[in-house]
């Protein structure tokens, strides 16, 4: 595993649940890829969006970082929040579009590409995201934060039920936390999670 010994280890873990899971999900595609998926995505550009997240890790690990500028995977989130709402719709349409005949296929590769890579990387690596340079320890669970919440968006488009693995969820709501309280919302967090409050409308980590 080169490395992804100790703390890294639940985060090597919570990757491979999450994009195993994924791939699964999208193996139980039956055709209809035009029916609705998420806002103005169809199904077939929210799993090319969601593929992305499989895509970028293996592209960063060839652009390596010089130096680091976002320690956390929170402090990544909270860049993500502000990206233009248009131009992520138009690269998830892209995106599915590169998906090709057989989608399955398309995930399944790039996911076992994706897997291999980072199983083989140093998780001290400083790649170079959109966001400035990362570890690549830190920048991986916020790939797993992207399977998971949009394999219950495709698990929603299909209407299934989610079944998301424990090490997966556990690494997502975790970050979700983390940008939570780095939002200096905790107070907020607490009160609704103990039934004192109802969730605030505005407390959202990335739409």
């Amino acid at each position: 595993m080169s490395g992804w010994e100790g703390p890294a280890a639940p985060v090597l873990e919570a990757f491979e649940a999450a994009t195993g899971a994924f791939v699964d999900l999208v193996g139980r595609v039956d055709g209809g890829w035009d029916r609705p998926g998420l806002g103005r995505w169809d199904l077939r550009a929210l799993v090319g969006h969601t593929a992305r997240a499989l895509v970028t890790v293996t592209t960063y690990l060839d652009r390596p970082a010089q130096q680091e500028d976002l320690p956390t995977a929170a402090a990544y989130l909270r860049g993500a929040g502000k990206s233009d709402g248009d131009a992520v719709f138009a690269r998830g349409v892209s995106a599915g579009q590169e998906l090709g005949d057989d989608p399955y296929a398309w995930v399944s590769t790039t996911a076992d590409r994706a897997v291999t890579r980072v199983r083989a990387a140093d998780p001290s690596t400083l790649v170079e995201t959109i966001g400035g340079g990362m570890r690549l320890v830190s920048y991986l669970p916020t790939r797993t934060f992207e399977l998971v919440v949009h394999s219950l968006d495709v698990a929603g488009a299909l209407g299934l039920d989610p079944d998301v693995p424990a090490a997966a969820l556990r690494e997502t709501a975790t970050l979700a936390t983390a940008a939570v309280l780095d939002q200096g919302r905790g107070t907020d967090l607490l009160l609704t999670l103990t039934g004192r409050a109802d969730w605030p409308a505005d407390l959202v980590v990335v739409r």
